[in-house]
């Protein structure tokens, strides 16, 4: 027999358990009973619940019996009790009392635990199977990730009950006064509903601190499965609550239009009929809307919610409003708020794309909407259940497939050239095949010192194996020092027409090379290139030059592996160990990163320059490299003017290639390089103070700066939106 207890609560004069318990056969029946100090049997309320992930770990397929059991009991401090399990033939008493709860409740026996439950034969199924297709380094590197999750310093729901907002806090917002008090429609669409999942969507409605809404309730379902005596006791016992009976199905958006219909509100809330929000969510609205009148659409942050509604797990805490970020993956989701005018603009909601009829919805609010805003806050809790796309992403494979849909169908919009948009590393997750306009000459920027061997790889894999062929080469001597880079340099340009080499006499200054280089360069597009990378993707030029060749982007990065196929670089965040780090250093390319960001096209505030394509015409109206910044972060700047400039900086994944990492340059190992490096810092913080000071927005503040897997702070070290502190 095996069990476990998920989740032991204490709550006034009560004990609440949540977990499971199997046999060897799933058919076998588990009884349970609880038992005072003297094993004398106690009254307590048991109910079965599904646990369709422990039938799939233990017997590799769902199964009709509930393996789950939620249990509750009368609690009195000071004594003992037993939970009691029992399948048959082996009877297990577990004990429970205030020093064991509190002890179980604790840091490291939450962590034990986690490893605990990796000890299954399905998880070695799994490696095995990861061994098999990635090799057996993936699979160590894998698992020391894994291990060092598990030793992290917070697991999710004790997180969030340490930020979560306090009952003082709550009230205070039940009393606070408004300038703007907008009234918010949240619109629900209802189809046979469980009673219990929507009770809880309405309580968590009615226990707003925020009170100016009202709530639109259209039902779908079909005669005899409709929740209409649910709604009619609320409706009567709070006028805010209105619905309407269709008695037919519509479909998700027409179910959705049809609440739609219902609203008066200033603003639509979009919320779906099984999940709950946070009792601040529309106080956090209203707190918006004041400080920014001009926004007419934003967002917030949410997380999942278990079906028991009793455990909080997988939080999305995401970026500011990220456009290719949202061409890759719905991200935005919930909690959705648009503004009533700005909805009645765009459009209701479009049958031929259910499924993802809210990502169509918020790519057409987002093609109008005069200001974008997100709220770094969890103020939505998605309900995860087996046919939910939460938790199961094929069981609605029709969703994924109208979500390629209304990318495509944005593009068109925009005018936005792509080839068709294909399923990514992921199901939701999206990528689209680069369709390039014209044959436009790329030129690649390369300062070269000594090193032959590296620039000829680089150079030939490019010439050889690269599908994009309209390319020149810049290669800028640096003070080389062999006689055999003199020889080289003869012979590629004479192997090669497209191979111009340019001499720099002065000292190294990465900027200045570079800027030198390009006065040379005649392409319409710059490649920014080191001679220590060798293209993986064969056509990462094409992967690159689509996002390059649209007019609101200045600059795009390429995905940089090491040698041993882990990340170098997949994007740069600026305030990571103070200045700014690339993201996912040292994850293996197969090994998933935080909701796959990692494998998603989007903009970042700066890529590396290791392998950065620029439009000339961008480049000359900033610039170029601020030479100042010598050797340090002149990329991460080049970047800043990018978008300061008003143009995008893209992160192309698929433009894939390996980076051998600084073979060229030496280390910062001596006093005058660490202080050239120490003057770098305080250069480019005096240059951008304000991004350091109050984040980047294409991160997120409840993420730390201390590591670049998009783990959450840790609020001994960190508190949430503080810079990282840095000694300059």
């Amino acid at each position: 027999m095996k069990y476990n207890v998920d989740v032991v609560r204490i709550r006034e004069n009560e004990i609440e358990l949540n977990g499971w318990a199997i046999g060897r056969d799933p058919s076998e029946e588990i009884r349970y009973q609880v038992e005072d100090a003297d094993h004398e049997p106690i009254d307590h309320r048991f109910v079965r619940t599904r646990r369709d992930d422990v039938a799939e770990i233990y017997f590799g397929e769902a199964v009709d019996r509930e393996l789950g059991f939620d249990i509750r009991f009368p609690y009195e401090r000071g004594r003992d009790y037993y939970l009691v399990i029992t399948d048959g033939k082996r009877r297990t008493r577990i004990k429970y009392n205030e020093e064991l709860i509190r002890k179980r409740s604790s840091v490291a026996h939450k962590k034990m635990r986690r490893i605990m439950d990796l000890i299954n034969m399905e998880t070695v199924k799994v490696c095995l199977d990861y061994a098999k297709e990635n090799g057996v380094r993936a699979l160590i590197q894998k698992s020391r990730h894994k291990l060092a999750g598990i030793d992290s310093d917070y697991d999710y729901p004790e997180w969030y009950e340490l930020t979560r907002p306090t009952t003082e806090e709550l009230e205070a917002q039940r009393k606070a006064e408004w300038k703007i008090r907008p009234l918010f429609s949240v619109v629900i669409p209802v189809y046979k509903t469980p009673k219990k999942y929507l009770l809880e969507m309405l309580d968590s409605l009615r226990d707003q601190t925020y009170d100016h809404f009202e709530v639109c309730i259209a039902d779908g379902s079909p005669a005899g499965e409709s929740v209409e005596a649910v709604l009619r006791e609320y409706a009567r016992k709070d006028s805010r609550f209105r619905y309407t009976i269709l008695g037919e199905n519509r479909g998700i958006a027409g179910n959705t239009n049809a609440a739609l219909e219902l609203a008066k509100g200033d603003y639509i809330i979009l919320a779906d009929h099984d999940d709950t929000v946070t009792p601040n969510a529309l106080f956090e609205c209203a707190k918006l809307i004041n400080e920014h009148l001009e926004c007419d659409m934003f967002y917030s942050d949410e997380d999942k919610l278990d079906m028991d509604g009793g455990a909080l797990f997988d939080p999305h805490f995401k970026p500011d409003f990220n456009p290719d970020l949202l061409c890759s993956v719905n991200y935005i989701c919930h909690l959705l708020c648009v503004k009533t005018e700005l909805q009645r603009k765009a459009g209701g909601f479009r049958e031929e794309y259910d499924g993802a009829q809210d990502y169509d919805f918020i790519f057409r609010c987002s093609e109008q909407a005069k200001e974008i805003r997100h709220i770094p806050k969890v103020l939505y809790h998605w309900r995860c259940h087996k046919d939910s796309t939460a938790s199961n992403p094929e069981s609605k494979m029709y969703a994924f497939t109208a979500g390629a849909r209304a990318i495509e169908a944005h593009y068109d919009r925009c005018g936005i050239a792509h080839g068709t948009v294909e399923k990514g590393v992921d199901f939701g997750i999206y990528h689209t095949v680069p369709k390039i306009t014209g044959d436009p000459l790329v030129s690649v920027i390369i300062p070269n010192k000594d090193h032959t061997a590296d620039l000829d790889l680089c150079m030939r894999a490019i010439l050889e194996r690269g599908t994009y062929r309209n390319v020149e080469f810049i290669v800028i001597e640096n003070n080389s020092t062999e006689k055999e880079t003199w020889d080289y340099y003869e012979k590629i340009q004479k192997e090669f027409s497209c191979v111009h080499v340019v001499k720099w006499e002065r000292e190294f200054n990465y900027s200045a090379i570079n800027n030198f280089g390009v006065t040379f360069a005649k392409g319409e597009y710059l490649l920014f290139l080191n001679n220590d990378t060798e293209l993986i993707a064969e056509n990462f030029i094409e992967e690159m030059l689509q996002f390059c060749q649209r007019k609101d982007v200045g600059a795009v990065g390429a995905r940089l592996l090491y040698e041993d196929n882990t990340i170098q670089h997949a994007g740069v965040v600026v305030g990571f160990g103070g200045i700014a780090g690339h993201t996912f250093i040292g994850l293996h390319k197969s090994e998933n990163s935080y909701f796959h960001r990692a494998m998603s096209g989007q903009d970042y505030s700066a890529v590396t320059a290791a392998c950065m394509m620029s439009k000339r015409s961008v480049f000359d109206e900033i610039g170029g490299f601020t030479e100042k910044l010598a050797v340090a972060f002149n990329d991460i700047d080049y970047c800043m003017k990018v978008r300061k400039a008003g143009y995008l900086v893209a992160y192309a994944p698929y433009a894939l290639l390996h980076h051998y990492e600084s073979k060229s340059r030496g280390l910062e190992d001596t006093p005058e390089k660490v202080a050239r490096f120490n003057r770098e810092i305080r250069i480019f913080s005096e240059r951008w103070p304000e991004i350091l000071r109050d984040g980047d927005p294409f991160y997120n503040p409840n993420l730390t700066l201390r590591k670049s897997d998009f783990s959450l702070r840790d609020l001994k070290k960190e508190k949430i939106g503080e810079p990282y502190k840095l000694e300059i």
